[in-house]
């Protein structure tokens, strides 16, 4: 499906051949001015990494479309709307010949050709994805980027806010225009993820207009500018946002409600895509898109068995020593994990954001033993908002590029108990995973960057789940191979189960989209409702972690064979990080690249 892709990539030489040339300026005005239409079909993009500046950033802060803060599209117009420009890219690409390209702009240009023929491929299953899911639903992205992203600085930025609030209602109704659309096409989510978004709703809709996340969140962020907004502006505005609520959003959401529940009779309990019309093209192009690989489903669901038998092994042993000899490794963990959980009362939960932000600064000393690079941006460690906690993952959203909002780790506390995987034991692991060395380190130090082009720092092109997850995947088991678990048994399992918890991921998505397992199954695997659900609408997304990893390690370990003495694990990880996110056939070339260039450098830059 990359042919052009795999070309280009063929013609990438090694950092050794020949003298170092000046760059080639046509492909760099070239690929500026191509990155900002790519960035211009996405306001809410544009805001999130302040792409532009001046009265053309202003413009863009009070527009809103169909897009996500992390380029996602809803629906088939927005998306085929973008394939349209990717395949002028594409063609545009064909009129730079190898000859004239730097190394560094050849690896621009492969990770520019991946994106957009991915786009090109992704736009002809637009209308598979449900707009309306529990997990990552335009309902939801419209609230999460308005009271998160969206910042909030200066009395100008609160204009925009309110600008952006009046086309909430319209951009609601877009929505459901493309679920109708889709549904038309016999695409309808299943009846459970139908019956979620609808709780969702009724949550939503049932807090008075005053209280609405819309204007408390809006209310809270200009009382922290303090002077420089007067009193009179603040009451003004937040009354404003106020109106909106009542007189249009939540008629809007209450029409997505009337939506959902008239679909509901036509839906079934089947979870899997293989049920939607061509749902195995769908998955295939998924996989593809969200592992950067050619893996099929029956290989990726070979190598989680393989995985799981593994890991499985190793825990074991563990688990003897701590003295749980009896049940499955899922309850004598859950067992191990009720012995950590702290008590209902009082309120644990302040005290765990608490113990989890010291995690994190440990974790940044720690790190000094195995990277030269660091982001200079915080990271910080907040509970995730109520409206979302119930159906949230632990998670990261990064710094904004200007330096006005830190890296922040999100917990979802609304659950508590020892199923949960991230808590207890796994509490080390995870913030390895979301903040430090993992999440924060490569996309806080990929926007920072000096030395990568504007539209690969903030993440235009190749910002993909397989190198992205995979990466902080990878983080976690560096910290077990560092001895960051030394003296503490229960957080080495914990590890160790969410390695177990990812290669479960490749055998329960792939047994959910291409060997119909039922929702059941999945849960009786060993995984939640909530988490089962997840994969339910997010087809494929599960199986990038694992798969991300294993790459990771794969290059890690050909280039200490091949370089020996000369293997640098600060040299490695410089070369991860320094390059930024993208596709890992790619990494891969960077990898021979910098083994060729004797373990030093930079690679393709």
């Amino acid at each position: 499906m990359k042919s052009k892709f795999l070309v280009l990539l063929a013609l990438v030489p090694a950092l050794v051949a020949g003298p170092v040339r000046a760059a080639a300026p046509s492909f760099d005005q070239w690929a500026d001015a191509f990155s900002a239409q790519w960035v211009r079909l996405n306001p809410q993009f544009a805001t999130r990494s302040q792409y532009f500046s001046g009265v053309e950033q202003d413009a863009l802060d009070r527009q809103l479309t169909l897009g996500g803060a992390f380029g996602q599209t809803y629906g088939a117009k927005a998306a085929q709307e973008r394939a349209a420009l990717a395949r002028q890219g594409l063609a545009a690409l064909q009129g730079f010949p190898d000859a004239q390209l730097t190394p560094a702009q050849r690896t621009s240009a492969a990770v520019i050709m991946w994106t957009l023929e991915d786009a090109v491929q992704g736009a002809e299953f637009a209308s598979h994805r449900f707009v309306f899911e529990q997990f990552g639903g335009l309902h939801l992205g419209l609230v999460n980027f308005l009271t998160t992203t969206h910042p909030i600085r200066n009395p100008r930025d609160i204009e925009n806010y309110l600008a952006r609030l009046a086309l909430v209602a319209p951009r609601i109704d877009e929505g459901i225009a493309e679920a109708k659309a889709a549904a038309a096409a016999g695409l309808i989510p299943p009846r459970f993820v139908l019956q979620r978004v609808i709780d969702q709703l009724d949550g939503f809709t049932a807090v008075k207009p005053a209280d609405n996340v819309f204007v408390s969140s809006l209310d809270k962020r200009i009382a922290e500018l303090g002077a420089a907004v007067p009193a009179e502006v603040r009451a003004k505005s937040v009354a404003a946002a106020e109106t909106e609520v009542r007189e249009h959003i939540l008629p809007a959401y209450a029409r997505v409600r009337t939506l959902l529940a008239e679909q509901l009779p036509s839906s079934t309990d089947d979870a899997g895509v293989w049920r939607l019309p061509r749902g195995g093209d769908y998955y295939a192009s998924n996989l593809s898109s969200l592992t950067t690989t050619k893996l099929t489903p029956a290989e990726i669901h070979a190598i989680g068995l393989r995985e799981v038998a593994r890991v499985e092994a190793e825990m074991e042993t563990l688990l003897q020593q701590l003295g749980y000899k009896e049940g499955s490794i899922q309850a004598r963990m859950e067992k191990l994990n009720a012995t950590l959980n702290p008590p209902a009362e009082p309120d644990p939960r302040p005290a765990l954001v608490a113990k989890v932000e010291a995690l994190v600064h440990d974790a940044e000393r720690r790190s000094v033993a195995v990277f030269d690079l660091r982001p200079k941006a915080p990271v910080t460690v907040k509970r995730e908002p109520a409206f979302s906690e119930k159906s949230a993952a632990a998670h990261y959203s990064p710094p904004a590029p200007d330096g006005s909002k830190p890296g922040i780790y999100w917990l979802p506390l609304a659950d508590l108990s020892p199923r949960v995987t991230w808590l207890g034991t796994g509490l080390k692991s995870t913030a390895y995973h979301e903040a430090v060395p993992g999440h924060h380190f490569q996309i806080a130090y990929q926007q920072e960057s000096t030395e990568l082009p504007r539209y690969r720092k903030l993440g235009v092109f190749g910002f993909n789940s397989a190198y992205i997850e995979g990466w902080a995947l990878y983080a976690e088991r560096l910290a077990s191979e560092n001895g960051w678990y030394d003296g503490d048994l229960p957080g080495q399992l914990g590890f160790l189960n969410l390695q177990l918890f990812r290669a479960r991921r490749l055998v329960a998505d792939t047994g959910l989209h291409n060997l119909k397992w039922t929702r059941q199954q999945v849960i009786d695997y060993g995984f939640t409702a909530q988490e089962t659900e997840r994969y339910i609408v997010w087809p494929g997304q599960a199986c990038s972690y694992m798969i991300g990893q294993l790459r990771i390690l794969e290059l890690r370990e050909k280039a200490r064979a091949a370089l020996g003495p000369k293997f640098s694990i600060k040299e490695f990880h410089n070369l991860i990080l320094r390059g930024g996110s993208m596709p890992l056939d790619v990494l891969a070339q960077e990898v021979d690249h910098w083994i060729a260039a004797g373990g030093v450098g930079k690679a393709g830059r």
